[in-house]
């Protein structure tokens, strides 16, 4: 597997203050709205409930104890959402579900996104990091509603994190910056690769685990890859079009 570290930063021209803003309130909702975690009620009163997309109608469901690998586990219900379940696809893309989910996406956020800012500018790049996070949810959305079997529980199970919008960045990152060196650990190596290898072993990663669990539903072991090859297919597709007119010339190391 691929751990990015740092690209090469030599030729950017703006700072990337909506990429530090989306960051600060990933964090700030994880920290403090979230309680890092704790905050039950926030967390599946916002997250993206498959099924309340597809009926435009919200869920609210009691605790249940399940039991998961020998193990009785509390399972909180689905909270009510005070406004449009529809405006849970942005929402959903700022919470996390735990330290590690939100370090990774961040982490990612941090090294890809300053790059498309700087290419963009600071309202386009704002835009197309919601649509593409936008998609991502529908894409799995509609991967779940697709793949229930006509199973109500699978479409009852709440989604969310930035993963989703990362993706369409590091989708677009890719096509404007496919040379640019990402310094990475691969395979336990500290190595400089291109940015098409880093993100070409990530989306590999993403393809072949979506893959597999088609037969299973959408999402397995509360990973939500079609959100993620959603996302990044987005960007690919998109990334063309918000660049429209911005007239930069990509240097030779990007």
């Amino acid at each position: 597997m691929v751990f990015p570290l740092y690209d090469d930063n030599s030729d950017r021209q703006i700072t990337p203050y909506v990429n530090y803003a989306i960051i600060a309130l990933n964090l700030f909702v994880f920290v403090v709205l979230q309680g890092l975690g704790s905050n039950d009620n926030f967390t599946y009163a916002f997250s993206t409930v498959p099924l309340e997309i597809v009926t435009g109608h919200d869920v609210v469901t009691q605790s249940r104890v399940v039991e998961y690998a020998g193990q009785r586990v509390l399972v909180p219900g689905l909270g009510a959402t005070p406004l449009s379940v529809y405006l849970t696809l942005f929402t959903s893309m700022f919470m996390h579900g735990g330290i590690a989910h939100i370090f990774g996406n961040m982490l990612f956020l941090w090294i890809f996104g300053d790059n498309i800012e700087d290419r963009l500018g600071h309202v386009r790049y704002l835009l197309f990091y919601l649509v593409c996070g936008v998609i991502a949810s529908l894409a799995h959305v509609i991967t779940t509603y697709a793949f229930s079997g006509g199973d109500d529980a699978s479409m009852l199970v709440p989604s969310l994190g930035a993963s989703g919008a990362i993706s369409g960045v590091l989708g677009g990152y890719l096509l404007l910056h496919h040379s640019r060196r990402v310094t990475v650990i691969l395979f336990r190596f500290l190595t400089d690769v291109p940015a098409w290898v880093a993100i070409g072993i990530w989306f590999a990663f993403q393809l072949i685990s979506g893959l597999g669990m088609l037969g299973g539903g959408s999402q397995q072991g509360g990973v939500a890859y079609a959100a993620h090859i959603g996302g990044f297919i987005a960007g690919l597709v998109l990334i063309k079009f918000f660049d429209i007119g911005r007239g930069r010339v990509t240097s030779s190391a990007s």
